[in-house]
């Protein structure tokens, strides 16, 4: 699923029927403990709600009611319609959605993408979640990799930066405690305070969105006191004098204004982290939600540059791995197969994020048919009110591939059933350690579920393409990625793959650390580090307490919409439990009191975008409070339909796009809050 630990699992299975699931000890990283959404996993198997045959709808949309019918009639009717709609209006009027609720390659980005690639369908720009931070390291290192997980166990000094590493990335956390054992300071800088932050030895709390600006006030006293590492930035970066320049406009006394830290914080924060070696940085994707995300992702990168502890085992930064595995996913994809399309050209590409815009403003042509799978939108997506308008269009024919029956599924006119991760064969990656994974199927399919890469070899047939790519089993297509030309990859062939079941990628002799930019050899076209100065400089999100001032003067307080420990975004939206953790505001006492709010009461949060009913938390103490005041938080992502009010946190998003990479600005959202009535 959509984590970085990217685990290996083991199971015990019975006359065919799994009765344990369990990490992997052998592997480095899983080190033979789970987190508790994946513990519970086969809960979710054997879910009685899940989805065991092809239905079609004969309520109105968003309704939820289907029947049964056989695969045939689905294949046929789906065939008919996008035939139609590609006749009618163009291919580009079939709109794919899909990210990323299987990490498995075939079956999250394989015979779809063909398939969409032949028809001429337009293209999906995926960049709900990482986008703008993955810009960030391929500006900044021409790459995305950084310190492996292994490594944090040699740190000295660990920053935890928009990272709820016990929530998000619990498998680092060992690595992590075994550092403080050692005598390591392990410190979190975030809006909220978590679990993580909870358990820090210091939690910083910035205003939301103004990590750029925290990160221009490190760099400024770094370079004011001289404790950056010359000798790095001389041979191995480029643009550090335009950056000296933009640093030293942010002194501590600005930057205390612009993110709420103290002056004399961000010094001794500057100062510990340039001196303590080695030292290093998880910063995850919170950062990089908001309107200068990109930028923000950049700036603390540049830390690690400056103070040169990418040379240091225990050092350097990590945001995501997931660039290390250089699979041949050309071979996998085929776009190519665009120009044997009705187009003959590559088709539009539509970004995620503004889905709602999509389905209800997008012409020339305009999205006829809509195809989901591996994600929910009508759960996840920004804007929910334009989202779900765009949904229940009767002029938009909708299929969804789904394992329960979401709020998205009760959207579609075709709903198919489609397997689990134990059921069929895929290749992982990871974006957290560097161990490309295989799984084989261990349970049987259930009903009359397929998995998403036979769903769409079968609709290809019918749709009559007749390239052999189509017939393509799962085993050629697992040979196709890896035969690329990577250093990385040599000697990593499906059969050892077979044998061994996780293989470490070749980044570093074995037993031997991976420090990816010692010695330079940033992926940039110089070659070098790249600062970035002249894009960099911080201005604070137009939804934010120092944004534009009419929408302050509306809506005071700024909301994150954090994910939940215990969901993993809304896969595990049917459990009740997962549910009523998504159904909180945690306000602040000082923000509780004025509006008359005590803690279990049921809250109105609201916005120009919509509205939104959830239960209050507040502590009995401002020392307890999760969120500095003027912030709220409401953990994400639950099912709208199986809330208490039929209403969700996502109808308060922007789907406005950050700096770079066009990802969503999340956690740039002002609204107002107001007790209300049972």
């Amino acid at each position: 699923m959509d984590c970085p630990d990217a685990c290996s699992l083991l199971i015990d299975v019975t006359d065919g029927k799994g009765s344990r699931l369990r990490g992997n000890p052998a592997h480095p990283v899983t080190r033979g403990f789970l987190c508790g959404k994946v513990a519970r996993y086969l809960e979710r198997e054997y879910e009685p709600s899940r989805l065991l045959y092809p239905q079609k709808r004969i309520g109105a949309k968003g309704e939820g009611r289907f029947e049964r019918i056989s695969w045939d009639e689905a294949l046929d009717t789906i065939a008919e319609n996008l035939k139609r709609a590609s006749e009618e209006y163009g291919p580009e009027s079939v709109l794919p959605y899909s990210y990323a609720g299987t990490m498995g390659l075939l079956n999250g980005s394989g015979m779809d993408r063909r398939f969409f690639h032949r028809l001429g369908a337009s293209r999906l720009d995926r960049t709900i979640c990482s986008a703008a931070g993955g810009a960030a390291l391929e500006a900044s290192f021409g790459a995305r990799y950084g310190t492996e997980p292994e490594q944090f166990a040699q740190s000295r000094l660990i920053l935890a930066w928009g990272a709820n590493i016990l929530g998000t990335n619990v498998h680092l956390w060992p690595f992590v405690v075994e550092a403080r054992r050692r005598g390591a300071r392990f410190y979190t800088i975030d809006p909220v305070k978590n679990r993580t932050g909870r358990l820090a030895d210091r939690h910083f709390a910035p205003y939301a969105g103004s990590d750029l600006a925290l990160a221009l006030g490190l760099a400024h006293v770094i370079f004011a006191e001289r404790l950056y590492d010359a000798d790095y930035v001389e041979r191995y970066t480029s643009g550090v004098e335009e950056y000296r320049s933009l640093a030293s406009q942010y002194a501590p006394e600005r930057v205390e204004s612009l993110t709420g830290i103290g002056r004399d914080d961000i010094v001794l924060l500057a100062r510990e982290y340039a001196t303590t070696k080695p030292a290093c940085i998880r910063v995850n994707y919170g950062v990089q939600r908001s309107e200068r995300g990109g930028a923000a992702v950049r700036a603390i990168a540049a830390l690690a540059a400056l103070t040169g502890s990418w040379r240091d085992v225990g050092g350097g930064l990590s945001l995501s791995t997931s660039g290390a595995f250089a699979l041949n996913t050309a071979a996998l994809e085929m776009p190519e197969l665009q120009l044997r399309s009705p187009l003959g050209r590559m088709a539009r590409v539509l970004n995620m994020v503004e889905l709602g815009k999509a389905l209800t403003e997008v012409s020339d042509p305009p999205v006829k048919a809509l195809v989901v799978y591996n994600s929910n939108p009508a759960a996840v997506a920004p804007r929910q009110e334009l989202v779900r308008k765009g949904l229940a269009r009767d002029d938009l024919f909708t299929v969804v591939l789904e394992q329960f029956q979401t709020d998205t599924a009760d959207f579609a006119d075709i709903l198919l059933p489609v397997t689990t991760f134990l059921e069929h064969t895929d290749l992982y990656r990871s974006y957290g350690h560097y161990f490309l994974q295989i799984s084989r199927p261990v349970l049987p399919a259930p009903g009359e579920t397929k998995s998403n890469l036979e769903a769409f070899r079968l609709l290809a047939h019918r749709m009559g393409f007749q390239e052999p790519c189509f017939d393509d089993t799962e085993d050629d297509m697992i040979r196709a990625l890896l035969g690329g030309s990577d250093p990385f990859l040599q000697g990593i062939t499906l059969e050892r793959l077979d044998r061994e079941h996780f293989v470490r990628l070749n980044v570093s002799p074995p037993g031997e650390p991976f420090l990816p930019f010692a010695k330079g050899g940033f992926g940039t076209a110089s070659g070098r580090f790249e600062f970035g100065a002249d894009s960099l400089a911080y201005t604070p999100p137009a939804e934010s307490r120092l944004g534009r001032p009419e929408l302050r003067s509306k809506y005071p307080l700024e909301l994150i919409s954090s994910k939940n420990d215990d969901s993993m975004n809304s896969t595990f939206g049917y459990r009740p439990d997962a549910n009523r953790q998504t159904s909180v505001l945690h306000l602040h006492p000082e923000d509780a009191a004025p509006r008359n709010i005590s803690d279990g009461d049921l809250v109105r949060v609201v916005n120009r975008r919509g509205a939104c009913r959830l239960r209050a938390s507040v502590p009995a103490s401002p020392e307890q409070a999760m969120v500095r005041p003027g912030v709220v938080r409401a953990p994400s992502t639950g099912w709208r339909k199986m809330s208490a009010y039929g209403e969700h946190i996502n109808s308060l998003t922007s789907d406005g796009l950050t700096d770079i990479g066009g990802g969503p600005v999340f956690y740039s959202c002002l609204v107002e809050v107001e007790k209300c009535g049972d």
